[in-house]
């Protein structure tokens, strides 16, 4: 007969009373081993995670995705098909129900309404418990609920788990993960104690929204995943958006997310070019080791034939030394008859063309890293041609480096080689640094009372002139070591006097180096230089207090002593070509942006500066200067030229700008603004004026708002004629970019670069994007209109579509056939 249990009095104290108080002896091990089968079975599955049909797992550590995902990724990193928690049976397991019952004749112990069940943090949650002690089975029925501590909920009607730890089905069953990814079956069975079979199944990512349907979900009359080989097969599958089937597979197979990689194809990509015909790329991911992997991603194109590719990766670990290098190749045999343009001039790409880039980076200790980013490639048109970077380059950098870092010292020493990629580029636009070599140091202890810092700096660098008029191979090799000293004095006034001084030395050897003011060839000529600089940085803040905030006006003068003249002039010029005058460095010791040219003279520099910052955090700074060159050689002044072969013939072009506004006795005046009102607006203005008429030389200004839905940011940018850079006319334009998020799904964005002095527009584009929590599409299209032959760049119009979906990766179609009018436009046309 049927004994029923007395029903506690106090439901919130005694109903919580551990198995041991509820049940003696076999009862509480029965009841106790029935909680672990619930623990281990299919319920318990942990993964939130599914990829595409026939897609490969990647490792996260060596994962270089060409676009980062949109979704995030689940807070616990555990999947949704992941290895089951582990239990430790020693833990106490606590029983809350309403009433408990032992049928003696059944052999069976029943927990009956508000069953509650906790152990391990797992809760279960149920109507009704049924443990069978003949069949070794624990029953769960009505309502039932069981929460893992990751955060995975499993729901369902009926929960059935035999007590070898592995068998069992689910009906009716809901599975929730934390980021609300759900699989609903009608029926679910566990076999083998690793393989979980899923019938009628349904896997989506998207939350519910009401009785809609989610807006997309894959469907599976089976769906099998065996937790051994780690992965997950679907039969008579169906892809669905709005519940209505739109692509049918009867069968796929992935990697188990939970792993970290494993071998198989990726998701495909497609482009449509004039140029390239349709193309199709289907990556293969080879899973070699866990550090180190291969993908395989030829792509065919119609046009042009097998564009052959592969991605190496590996990372390293040798005691303290970790990093990890990447070799990427691309290669083709080419027909030439294929390519656009005329046959002769297309003969030299007949065969095989291709590229090797590679890059790394090594930690051999907490200061010192190694590392190299090298790209070789056999014509320097191949990789624009078939759009293997990112951008458009005129100029390729390969660099291998050496930089160490201390509280103190830094050292760094870089090898690089630097090729143009233009049509008139030739061995000239090509140089070669073995090495540059930087050593910086400050002294621990004051020297006078301030800071003592040494600087040195060694370079070799060589040009290759052979192929064009001119001296052969020139070599330059450069040593420069300077000492700093400074000291800062505040007087009772609150005036602060910063003295300071500068010695510097160098050293030139010169082999087949053109002197940019003879022009004439130096075959091998030693030179010397030496500077020595003293000067006085004053300033006088006056500071005022105010209820809304503090207002600093600070008169700020520099003077600058240095011998009248260096000798210099006939020295080679590499790394000084670059002067941007402006607030920036107004108080700089040396304005030059390198060591091959050095200030002499002597020289003084003023300005004013204002400061406003408020209380509530609004915040506004202006400063305007100039420069006066007072006595000694003005290096600004007659920059000297140097040879530039255009059209066949060589021409003269200044080493640097002539134009600078340093090149007079009184520079030129600079202002700049930097206002932050609040956190809607904010915007920086960069000016440079003539001394003489007030005339704009120079400027650059930012704008930002950001308004609720709303971002925009305009960047203005002038410049008067300057021989240096080419420029023959004033250059003006703008380019501004205006964001608005429509809903809190759908968002639009527009950008526009404008040529002002031209009136003509430069490039558009405008992008509309749809982002769930389960879905991202992302239309673009963009408008360039630039036409030069000299930098290979033409008109062209482009369309791209990209859409991702949770879990299963992105596809993405790119096109610049938009009609016959624009189809060879591709930027680079020629290859």
């Amino acid at each position: 007969m049927m004994r029923r249990a007395r029903t506690p009095q106090d439901r919130s104290a005694q109903r919580r009373a551990t198995i041991r108080r509820l049940l003696a002896g076999g009862g509480f091990c029965a009841l106790a081993i029935s909680l672990l089968l619930v623990l281990q079975s299919p319920a318990g599955a942990q993964d939130t995670s599914v990829v595409a049909p026939s897609i490969a797992a990647m490792p996260n550590t060596l994962q270089q995705p060409k676009a980062p995902s949109a979704f995030s990724k689940n807070k616990n990193g555990n999947p949704l098909f992941g290895p089951v928690a582990p239990v430790d049976a020693k833990q106490p397991l606590y029983l809350q129900d309403d009433e408990l019952i032992y049928d003696n004749e059944g052999n069976r112990i029943i927990a009956r309404g508000n069953v509650e069940i906790y152990f391990n943090n797992y809760i279960l949650l149920a109507d009704e418990v049924i443990y069978d002690q003949g069949a070794n089975t624990l029953s769960a029925v009505g309502n039932v609920t069981l929460k893992e501590p990751n955060g995975l909920i499993t729901r369902g009607e009926r929960i059935t788990l035999t007590d070898d730890f592995r068998d069992g089905f689910v009906q009716s069953l809901s599975v929730t993960a934390r980021d609300d990814t759900r699989i609903a079956a009608e029926r679910a069975i566990r076999r083998e104690g690793n393989i979980t079979e899923f019938q009628n199944g349904r896997f989506t990512p998207c939350k519910p929204q009401g009785d809609m349907p989610p807006l997309w979900c894959i469907s599976a009359a089976r769906v099998v995943h065996d937790q051994a080989a780690a992965t997950i097969s679907y039969q008579d599958a169906w892809f669905e958006l709005f519940g209505v089937p739109i692509i049918g597979l009867p069968y796929f197979q992935h990697a188990d997310p939970s792993v970290k990689q494993k071998s198989g194809f990726l998701t495909p990509s497609y482009l449509n070019s004039e140029d390239l015909g349709f193309g199709i790329e289907t990556p293969y991911y080879f899973a070699l080791a866990p550090n180190y992997d291969f993908t395989f991603h030829p792509m065919y194109l119609t046009r042009q034939g097998i564009l052959w590719q592969g991605d190496w990766r590996h990372r390293l670990s040798f005691g303290s030394i970790t990093g990890m290098y990447t070799v990427k190749f691309a290669a083709i045999d080419q027909d030439a008859s294929q390519l656009p343009g005329t046959a002769a001039d297309n003969e030299r790409f007949d065969g095989w063309r291709g590229s090797i880039e590679t890059k790394g980076r090594f930690s051999l200790s907490s200061w010192w890293n190694f590392g190299w980013d090298v790209t070789l490639e056999s014509d320097d048109y191949f990789r624009r041609f078939y759009k293997l970077d990112n951008i458009l380059q005129s100029d390729r950098i390969n660099q291998v480096y050496l930089t160490g870092l201390s509280e103190r010292n830094y050292f760094g020493a870089y090898l690089y080689h630097f090729g143009g990629l233009m049509f008139e580029d030739t061995s000239v636009s090509e140089g070669r640094v073995h090495p540059v070599i930087d050593y910086n140091y400050i002294f621990a202890d004051p020297i006078l009372g301030g800071e003592l810092s040494f600087n040195a700096n060694a370079l070799s660098f060589s040009r290759d002139y052979s192929k064009v008029e001119g001296p052969g191979e020139s070599v330059m090799n450069r040593v420069v070591a300077e000492v700093n000293w400074r000291r800062r004095f505040i007087d009772p006034l609150g005036q602060t006097f910063t003295p300071f001084a500068n010695l510097r030395g160098d050293i030139y050897t010169l082999h087949d180096v053109v002197d940019p003011v003879t022009l004439e060839v130096i075959e091998d000529e030693a030179e010397t230089r030496g500077v020595a600089s003293a000067g006085l940085l004053y300033a006088y803040p006056f500071v005022s207090n105010s209820a809304t905030g503090a207002h600093v006006v600070e008169p700020i003068a520099q003077i600058i002593a240095r011998q009248s003249s260096g000798s210099q002039r006939h020295l080679p010029n590499e790394d000084s070509r670059s002067i941007v005058f402006d607030d920036t460095n107004l108080f700089e010791l040396d304005k030059m942006s390198g060591y091959d040219r050095v200030e002499t003279g002597t020289r003084a520099n003023v300005g004013l500066q204002y400061t406003y910052q408020a209380n509530d955090g609004w915040f506004a700074r202006f400063l305007a200067g100039q420069s006066y060159h007072l006595a000694g050689d003005n290096i600004y002044k007659d920059p000297g030229h140097v040879r530039v072969e255009h059209d066949g013939q060589l021409d003269l072009v200044p080493i640097y700008s002539p134009v600078s506004g340093l090149e007079t006795a009184r520079s030129d005046y600079v202002f700049a603004a930097y206002l932050s009102p609040s956190s809607i607006f904010r915007t920086i203005a960069q000016t440079r004026f003539d001394e003489r008429d007030f005339s704009l030389r120079r400027a650059d200004v930012f704008g930002e708002v950001k308004y609720g839905p709303l971002i925009a940011q305009t960047t203005y940018s002038y410049a008067t004629f300057d021989p240096f850079s080419g420029t023959r006319t004033d250059q003006e334009d703008i380019f501004s970019v205006v964001g608005l998020q429509l809903t809190d799904r759908w968002s639009v964005l527009g950008s526009l670069r404008y040529d002002l002095d031209a009136g003509a527009t430069i490039q558009d584009a405008v992008q509309l994007r749809y982002a769930d929590d389960c879905f991202v599409l992302t239309a673009s299209y963009t408008e360039t209109f630039i036409d030069d032959p000299l930098r290979q760049l033409e008109e062209d119009r482009t369309l791209m579509l990209r859409f991702e979906l949770k879990h299963l990766g992105e596809f993405h179609y790119k096109t610049d056939a938009l009609d016959y009018f624009f189809a060879e436009n591709q930027p680079g046309g020629t290859p």
